[in-house]
């Protein structure tokens, strides 16, 4: 079965809507930690472990997280020296925004 890259970002941003504003900055440290391991079996045991400590409090985002975990951690199939550009598709984004505003045509001399 083949696996799309989820954005880690959006994914944070999306848990951050989700918890109280209290819990943010330590959950978002903690998340951030997944990204930022050397392979996927670390990943996975960060992640894990991030279900466990988290998954009384916010157990709506933790079943969430779940479903999408095989999409979560795609970006390490790949060679380290291009997963900082792939773990997010913020690049992707830019550039399809940039690509749309120049196709659009443009009429300066409206008739």
């Amino acid at each position: 079965k083949a696996h799309f890259q989820r954005c880690l970002v959006h994914v944070m941003r999306n848990i951050c809507a989700k918890v109280r504003v209290d819990d943010r900055g330590k959950i978002m440290n903690e998340f951030k930690q997944v990204h930022q391991q050397t392979n996927k079996e670390e990943a996975t045991a960060v992640l894990h472990d991030f279900y466990t400590k988290w998954g009384k409090v916010y157990s709506h985002v933790i079943r969430s997280l779940k479903d999408i975990e095989p999409d979560l951690l795609v970006f390490y199939n790949y060679p380290k020296q291009i997963r900082a550009s792939i773990y997010s598709t913020n690049m992707i984004e830019s550039f399809n925004n940039v690509i749309k505003r120049k196709a659009k045509p443009k009429a300066e001399f409206p008739k």
